[in-house]
């Protein structure tokens, strides 16, 4: 037996090819399995439980899957709804769902799993010692955990099948990780784990396995040996090293992948080009592990944050602009201490040099003297109104402050009256740890709908 899984992105919301879309509807795809977002755009999304794509982008991408599915006449299945898979996103796709098979005039039985978990059951359960720490992870205790404004637990191939389980057209699942919805059917249907789940890592951000990665669409198809990738977009090709390469990405061992129950082991594996476009790959390995465990993502707010601008093109400036903002920062520390009487520990400011080395800081290896830079002050404070307060005690700094006493009083330029923005709630994560399971679907939460 074969299992088609077809892929029509990395993510919903980033597009996809219509055209090698329809070709891959054409090939009788047994699933369509789409992530719907990650951690990658940072914790805000996940503490506000909202989405980072525009809703008009959302509607149009799923409602042209929403007919591919009418017409390969297969279950689509999303996972990480909304990016972050929050109830609040979970629901918000299925509104547009609704809305979409209205206009499509078509129905749909739908599932929708939920991973929110409630902040005072995983402190409970952290108490009781069944939440464990992964590497690298931050000191936590109850209190903390109660202080998230939400945490998702990752769903796997488990949770996917029990919604696949119950014959829905359409599967709207919260926080999983990514391989979960594609790994989740080849696996009901018995075909060989260790190639499920290297094939659902391989997929799962469609063509960035292949030499046309943003044309998004490919076909995984599984079977009882490993599985065969192929790229159905104009120009894609994999070879075995565009697809290995892919247990690079987002993986710290480029070998071991670890997922609810167990882990993935493709040392052995093989990757074998069938011709200039396909790649087939065996020799993966499934792990299971000796306890069900899934991991906990968590946010708080960290504080409310102003954020300044001003920019600089005087070229002695410029040459010195790390000295300007040192001297910027004591100074300005000083002032808010004394006129505001807070201590250091009540506030944080940074400059930022955008420009010179605002991504890496002092890590940065590449030295040049640019025409212009930009300097961004972000000010994080316990409360909106302090956080802005302090920026405008940073505003005359960033507009006039010299280098020297004895010089003449510069002004640069603010891109924005007022110069001082207000962020709002600025949010971290804060856990790094997995919840210990006696039951896949203990932390999780299954209805189906029919719309």
């Amino acid at each position: 037996m074969v299992t088609r899984v077809l892929i029509p992105s990395g993510a919903l919301g980033l597009g996809y090819d219509a055209e090698a879309l329809a070709r891959g509807v054409a090939m009788g795809p047994d699933l369509i399995a789409i992530d719907g977002g990650s951690t990658d755009s940072g914790p805000s999304y996940l503490g506000r439980g909202q989405s980072k794509y525009a809703r008009a982008s959302t509607k149009a991408e799923w409602k042209g899957l929403l007919v591919a599915r009418a017409a390969a006449n297969c279950p689509l299945v999303i996972g990480t709804a909304g990016t972050c898979g929050t109830d609040s996103t979970v629901d918000w796709l299925l509104d547009i769902t609704r809305e979409c098979l209205g206009e499509l005039g078509q129905s749909a039985k739908i599932a929708v799993l939920r991973s929110e978990q409630r902040p005072a059951e995983i402190a409970a359960a952290y108490d009781a010692g069944r939440v464990a720490p992964l590497s690298a992870a931050p000191e936590i205790d109850a209190a903390l955990i109660s202080s998230c404004t939400h945490i998702v637990a990752l769903a796997g191939a488990e949770q996917i099948a029990a919604a696949l389980e119950t014959g829905a057209d359409i599967v709207i699942a919260g926080r999983a990780t990514d391989t979960a919805p594609i790994a989740a059917l080849p696996l009901m249907r018995g075909d060989h784990a260790g190639g499920a789940w290297h094939g659902a890592k391989i997929g799962e951000c469609g063509a960035l396995c292949a030499t046309n990665p943003q044309s998004g669409v490919i076909m995984i198809a599984f079977d009882d040996r490993g599985f065969t990738v192929i790229p159905l977009a104009d120009g894609a090709a994999c070879t075995p090293h565009t697809v290995s390469a892919h247990m690079l990405y987002e993986n710290a061992d480029p070998f071991i992948l670890h997922e609810p129950g167990g882990h993935l082991d493709v040392t052995g594996a093989r990757y074998d080009a069938v011709d200039a476009r396909v790649v087939r790959v065996e020799g993966s390995v499934w792990v299971p592990s000796d306890r069900y465990t899934v991991k906990l993502e968590g946010a708080r707010v960290a504080g409310y944050q102003t954020i300044l601008m001003a920019t600089i093109r005087d070229r002695r400036y410029v040459e010195a602009v790390d000295q300007w903002c040192a001297d910027i920062l004591r100074r300005h520390s000083a002032r808010v201490v004394e006129r505001m009487g807070l201590t250091p520990d009540d506030f944080t400011v940074e400059l930022r040099v955008i420009g010179k080395d605002a991504t890496l800081g002092p890590i940065e290896a590449r030295h040049v003297t640019p025409v212009e830079v930009g300097v961004m002050g972000i000010i994080t404070a316990t409360t909106q109104e302090r956080a802005n307060e302090i920026g405008k005690l940073l505003n005359p700094f960033l507009l006039h402050h010299p280098l020297t006493r004895e010089e003449e009083q510069p002004t640069f330029a603010f891109p924005f009256s007022p110069a001082e923005i207000d962020r709002g709630a600025a949010y971290e994560f804060c856990l790094n740890h997995v919840l210990v399971l006696d039951d896949p679907m203990a932390a999780f939460a299954l209805e189906v709908v029919d719309a």
